[in-house]
């Protein structure tokens, strides 16, 4: 069975957290949210999260705020701006500190969910070729250092 990969919506309105909540569980992801931006530090330094939707403006924090201190604690983790406050400025400031996207509320569902599918597949794509490498690497470590296996 696969297993689920796991998003967390960071938004201080609860009927936008229960929307895209909704739309993501229907979709096929584990989906957890955050009020804030602490509650999200918080969930992310005891859960792995595959993906964030982060809202630019927070009650405790700016999202771009948010943004880098994820980015510092999380760095594998693919982040996504949700604004309804689109300026040019903003959308270069996320940029800046690490958002992966930038969508305009109110969201386009079928552009959301092509955002999500693009981000992780590109992030399991890289999880794939990282393993390849370590293994790469320890083959030729043993082959350096005469390990041979052992026949089963």
């Amino acid at each position: 069975m696969k297993k689920l990969q796991k998003i967390l919506v960071i938004d201080d309105d609860e009927g936008i957290r229960r929307v895209l909540f909704t739309i993501l569980k229907d979709k096929g992801y584990e989906v957890d949210t955050a009020k804030d931006g602490e509650e999200a530090i918080e969930k992310t330094r005891n859960n792995f999260y595959n993906l964030a939707l982060i809202d630019i403006r927070l009650p405790d924090m700016e999202g771009t705020e948010l943004l880098k201190r994820l980015k510092d604690s999380t760095p594998k983790m693919v982040k996504i701006i949700l604004t309804g406050y689109p300026a040019l400025e903003n959308a270069i400031d996320a940029v800046n500190r690490g958002a992966d996207g930038y969508l305009i509320k109110p969201v386009n569902v079928s552009a959301l969910a092509e955002k999500i599918e693009e981000h992780l597949k590109k992030q399991v794509e890289s999880i794939k070729y990282s393993e390849d490498k370590v293994a790469q690497f320890i083959e030729t470590r043993a082959k350096q250092v005469g390990y041979v296996p052992r026949a089963r």
